[in-house]
């Protein structure tokens, strides 16, 4: 947690401004009543994001101790769901129609290095 850099008073204040501006518009859309409450946090975030106040230093390193926080049991909660839903089926779809991408059942030879004869492309003149 030491080597990652906590981001600025300002953009911190500049999202939680967009954030509590949301909330206030978002009932107009469904013939509510504007949220005024959240209107006047959200401009006061505005204003002490733009000034880069200090005042927002505590709120932003307890956002950034609640996002480490969260991304300690999100990120491999969410790693688990793609290998299970995307790499096991594709390993078992694979098995299935017994297809060997990698030549590892190839037990004939000494090695699995593949010779070309033909050079696809030299290197040279890539763009």
């Amino acid at each position: 947690m030491n080597d990652i850099k906590i981001g600025s008073n300002k953009s911190f204040g500049i999202v939680f401004f967009i954030v509590f501006l949301v909330i206030s518009v978002y009932p107009l859309f469904f013939d509510g009543n504007l949220r005024v409450w959240s209107l006047i946090v959200s401009l006061l975030f505005l204003v002490l994001g733009l000034i880069n106040s200090r005042v927002l230093t505590p709120l932003n390193r307890l956002w950034f101790k609640f996002g480490m926080f969260l991304g300690k049991f999100i990120s491999p909660i969410i790693m688990g769901l793609v290998f299970f839903i995307v790499v096991t089926p594709t390993g078992l779809i694979m098995r299935a129609f017994k297809k060997d991408l990698l030549n590892l059942k190839k037990k004939d030879s000494k090695s699995y290095w593949i010779k070309r004869d033909k050079f696809k492309s030299d290197m040279r003149n890539q763009f």
